[in-house]
């Protein structure tokens, strides 16, 4: 477990395999909160189901990395996974093929999402835990994936914010591995001649 001082208060960052009910539906609550107005700003489906999101606080493959302030209250989620499998929107044989001495180390990675709540989002609780998940990625000499919709990127900057905490506290190599072109064609009717 890490501790901070962030804000003047103390801030525990514990990594968790599995979620309590109770916790696990206070974050149920904050994610729809932080994810859903997401539906109308991206085109790929940025929210996890409820049936999703529950089985995945319960999988034990999927590291919860989980920020409790001074009384307990849980403040902040990130998740981490070196088992692909659990991303279902993203291809395990791409890092496999890609990363081949990683995958045969087990030290290919993924990370799913994080989320703060709203009186911590001013905090440094979002990059604290981002932090976190740089050591021990790094202590594994790892590969990290992670994807951001363009909405997020353009108007939160969170891959630049993520790139920038990583060259900070690792020697690594930062690049963009895959895009998604989404198009739409509005029919106006036949071609005027």
């Amino acid at each position: 477990m890490a501790e901070r001082t962030i804000s003047g208060q103390r801030i525990s960052i514990a990594v968790e395999r599995a979620m309590d009910e109770a916790v696990t539906e206070r974050f149920w609550r904050l994610y729809l909160e932080t994810f859903a107005p997401m539906a109308v700003v991206a085109v790929a489906r940025q929210v996890l189901h409820r049936e999703e999101f529950v089985e995945e606080m319960a999988d034990p493959r999927v590291m919860k990395y989980v920020a409790r302030d001074d009384a307990g209250e849980v403040v902040g989620l990130t998740t981490l996974t070196r088992d692909l499998e659990t991303v279902p929107w993203i291809s395990p044989q791409y890092f496999a093929a890609r990363y081949p001495e990683h995958a045969a180390r087990d030290a290919v990675f993924y990370l799913g999402f994080t989320l703060v709540t709203p009186d911590q989002r001013r905090s440094r609780v979002f990059q604290s835990m981002i932090e976190e998940v740089i050591e021990h990625v790094r202590d594994a000499r790892g590969v990290c994936g992670w994807d951001v919709c363009a909405y997020n990127e353009r108007v939160l900057g969170f891959s630049t914010m993520i790139t920038a905490l990583l060259h900070h506290h690792a020697d690594c190599t930062v690049e963009a591995v895959d895009t998604q072109l989404y198009s739409a064609v509005e029919m106006h009717g036949p071609r005027l001649t």
